[in-house]
This record gives C-alpha cells, structure tokens and sequence, in this order.
C-alpha cells in the first residue's frame, strides 16, 4: 500500500523514514536539519562515524528520539538540467534505500521528495521517479509513505499513483 501524507515526517510512526541528506551526512537545511534537531545529538554522532555518502547511495541509522526505529540517509542529485544522469541518480536513492530498509526488516517506510528543494530538481519528474519505485517496491511492505511537505506536492503524488502523469 503506498500513502500520500502531508505531514512533518519526524513525526511519523513507522519502521524507517529516509533523510534527504548532504553527502557528508551531518546534518543541513529542510528535512535534514529537522531529522537531525529531533532525533538528537546521538543521530550525528552516528552519522560521523559512516564518513559521508555519495549521491544515489543510500546509509542507515538508529532514529533515536525519533517514533521510527531507523533513519535511512540517501543522496539525491542537484539538477543539472538532466544531463549529468541526475534519473538514475535520482533511482538509485530510493532503490537503495527501499533495499537498505528490507535489510532491516522494516515493514514500513516514509520518504520526502528527494532532491525537489533546494537541489531543484523539477517536481514532476521527481515523483514519477519516486512513485515508480514506490509501486515496484510496494509488495514487499505493508507500507509506503509518500511525506509531502505540502498539499500541492500530494496532488503530484497522488496523480503519479494513479498513472495521470
């Protein structure tokens, strides 16, 4: 089952949520920083120790005060206007980060939209991405979450899981 929310992911109750991180892992603006101020100190003493990681990769965490069990750190790619393979980039974030998850026996996951802020990759495209992935994933979890940051976003998604994109 894939969920569209609008919702502040740090809040959520599942398994994993997934980090739309900087590659040194440390922590920045959006929904990192936010993952980082609610998860605590511990998040970025364990986020050190993985020495970064590069875009389309994807790292896991303990969540520690936050309701997940784990953080899953991913990624995405800055837009380049798509010629720097930012597609596949874009795929192999939440590929890995769907495989990192069953790794760890996690049944339920939340992701943001990778790379749509500040790395400006164009909404659209992002979440046909996002959703193909998340509908070829989605038999293998009870649950995938798509956690918009606004109800527009959610329209793109629900759109995308419809086939209207």
């Amino acid at each position: 089952m894939i969920e569209v929310l609008v919702a502040d992911i740090t809040t959520l109750q599942v398994d994993a949520i997934v980090n739309a991180a900087n590659r040194s892992l440390l922590g920045g603006g959006g929904v990192d920083g936010a993952i980082h101020r609610v998860a605590g100190p511990e998040l970025l003493k364990a986020c050190r120790a993985l020495h970064g990681c590069a875009t389309g990769e994807a790292r896991v965490t303990p969540a520690f005060r936050l309701p997940a069990r784990w953080v899953i750190h991913t990624v995405g790619p800055v837009w380049h206007g798509g010629q720097q393979r930012e597609a596949q980039l874009l795929e192999n974030c939440y590929r890995n980060s769907l495989e990192l998850a069953l790794e760890n026996n996690a049944e339920t996951i939340a992701f943001p939209a990778i790379s749509t802020g500040v790395y400006g990759y164009p909404k659209k495209q992002a979440v046909a991405i996002a959703c193909g992935l998340m509908q070829e994933y989605a038999p293998r979890f009870k649950s995938i979450v798509a956690c918009c940051f606004s109800e527009e976003d959610a329209v793109l998604y629900r759109q995308a899981i419809g086939g209207d994109i």
